[in-house]
Order: structure tokens, then sequence, then C-alpha cells
């Protein structure tokens, strides 16, 4: 899996590509640990465009990540969800845990607010 970084307005910006699932789950993990040090209060926005199937072990990851932020008192924001991880997330009972947003623009805006 490979992941694109980038910053807006005070936002990072992730851009995870093919599927997170086992290894690739630890290694989405690494992309957004460093994202989540570099800042006081961490805001990210994960752009799962070009993610084709997530499992458990992705989903950890991303449980890992948003609780992390929490504690900095950060926010984490998704968009493009494919319907897999979108029902995958929602039958997880995990949906009320990221804030969803249906495009690049309105997510920075809102997370930068």
């Amino acid at each position: 899996m490979n992941t694109k970084i980038r910053q807006q307005n005070g936002i990072s910006i992730l851009e995870p590509n093919g599927k997170i699932m086992g290894t690739a789950a630890s290694e989405l993990w690494e992309v957004i640990s460093p994202q989540i040090e570099a800042s006081d209060t961490p805001r990210i926005l994960i752009n799962f465009e070009h993610v084709h199937k997530i499992d458990s072990s992705g989903l950890g990851a991303l449980m890992i990540a948003r609780a992390a932020i929490a504690r900095k008192k950060g926010r984490v924001g998704v968009i493009n969800l494919s319907k897999q991880i979108s029902n995958l997330i929602v039958l997880s009972r995990l949906a009320s845990l990221f804030e969803r947003y249906d495009t690049e623009d309105a997510a920075v805006s809102a997370l930068a607010a």
C-alpha cells in the first residue's frame, strides 16, 4: 500500500492506495502516527478514493489513530468511502467516530474551523 500525504490549511490529507489489510494496516498507522505527533491538535483527513478494500486490521489501525487524535483533542475526517468500506464502518458501529464529508473542500473547510 502506498499513501500520499499533503497539507492544506493545517490539515494533513492522507490518500492511501490499494487494500488496507494485514500488514498494510500497520503501514497506514506508520504513516498516520507522525502526522499526529507533529501537531498539538492534529486535524487529519483520510481520502479513501483509491482504497479498494479494508479488513478488521485496517479498522483497527483507524481506531488506534482515532484514539490518538482524540487524546490530543484533534479531529479526523473521511471522504470518498466506497460502499463496502462505508458498510463495514456502519456495521462495526464506528460511523459516529469519524467525521464524514462529501467533498475534500467541505472537509478541509470544516476541519480548519
